[in-house]
């Protein structure tokens, strides 16, 4: 705007459009009652003139801040980003605007979180593993009377609307087709022990291993954090045991992408020599190079339901109360059956 220049209010939007400012109000808002070519008529002549609502003075009116937050631990930044993206397209052309809130441990801060989103005033709240998994957080949420949604939980389904997905399912379909290459001497990078679904996916391998008539040893298992720096002293551990695997099973792909690396320090050929398979289909499996078998995992579809459900409980509309989202096995060149002894 140049300098003097007198910002458009609602009342000249009202006025070039030939309605009331009520009118205004209520088209731009996307409330009922209003006709279609009112609405378009109120549209162009806001372009016209260029107005934007006041969104501080709308929130002082209404009581609401129209801020929606997104709460996430998980340290992938493939992950974080799909999160934000799913949620950031489904409030495209809303009023809402979104508050990205990480947190380094819900664990240990589980407690602090709720007061957290009280203080930024949110209207709403999507939850990310592993805060969608706190009954504190779930119960603090409820009793602030703060509406939320919940991504990727595996227990208490029932506490609020939640967006699911089968790990214990993806994580068999991805065993058994390690197992079926026919490896035997098959290691596992876990994921951080405080998200369910680590568990969830380890259940999931011991299945497949169990129908096989393999089992697990402690030696074949190492500890990682979801992070690609834990993949890799996770796999050179694994690596330099007294009896080599010939696969590893990573239980997302930043760990995956970790253990390529420590192949690839000790020499060893990917897939010819080490079969390394991942989890999400996040973007880092698709741009290394051999490009990572993994499990896609729809995380922006469901940032976006979940993003849905919280528009929908603050619009009252009717809310979804569960989605479950489809898996997919992702075939890629990190894979192939055992070399030859």
């Amino acid at each position: 705007m140049a300098r003097g220049e007198r910002r458009s209010t609602i009342v000249d939007v009202g006025r070039l459009a030939g309605v009331s400012t009520k009118t205004v109000s209520r088209a731009l808002n996307g409330e009922p009652h209003v006709s279609e070519d009112v609405r378009l008529r109120v549209k162009a002549a806001a372009d016209t003139l260029n107005y934007h609502p006041n969104v501080m003075a709308q929130s002082l009116v209404r009581r609401r801040s129209h801020l929606i937050g997104l709460v996430y631990e998980n340290p992938s930044p493939s992950y974080v980003v799909e999160l934000q993206t799913g949620v950031l397209d489904r409030l495209k052309g809303e009023r809402y605007r979104l508050v990205v809130i990480p947190v380094a441990s819900v664990a240990e801060r589980e407690g602090e979180v709720v007061g957290l989103l009280r203080s930024a005033a949110l209207d709403g709240v999507v939850l990310a593993p592993p805060a969608s998994d706190s009954a504190r957080i779930l119960a603090d949420l409820t009793a602030a009377g703060i509406r939320f949604a919940r991504i990727a939980p595996t227990q208490s389904l029932e506490a609020g609307p939640s967006n699911t997905i089968d790990d214990i399912g993806a994580a068999r379909e991805m065993a058994e087709h390690v197992i079926g290459l026919g490896h035997t001497r098959i290691a596992i990078i876990a994921g951080d022990a405080t998200h369910a679904s680590s568990a969830q996916r380890m259940k999931g391998f011991k299945q497949a291993f169990k129908a096989a008539g393999l089992s697990i040893k402690a030696g074949q298992i190492g500890q990682g954090q979801f992070t690609r720096e834990s993949g890799h002293a996770a796999a050179v551990a694994l690596l330099s045991g007294p009896e080599r695997p010939t696969a590893i099973l990573a239980q997302n792909d930043d760990m995956a992408v970790g253990a390529l690396m420590a192949a690839r320090e000790q020499g060893l050929d990917v897939p010819g020599d080490l079969t390394i398979v991942g989890f999400d289909d996040s973007e880092v499996s698709q741009i290394t190079w051999p490009r990572i078998t993994t499990v896609h995992q729809p995380v922006f579809e469901m940032a976006h339901a979940a993003a849905e459900m919280v528009l929908d409980q603050l619009e009252g509309r009717k809310v979804t109360m569960r989605r479950d989202h489809p898996h997919t096995l992702c075939l890629r060149e990190s894979s192939a059956p055992p070399a030859r002894d």
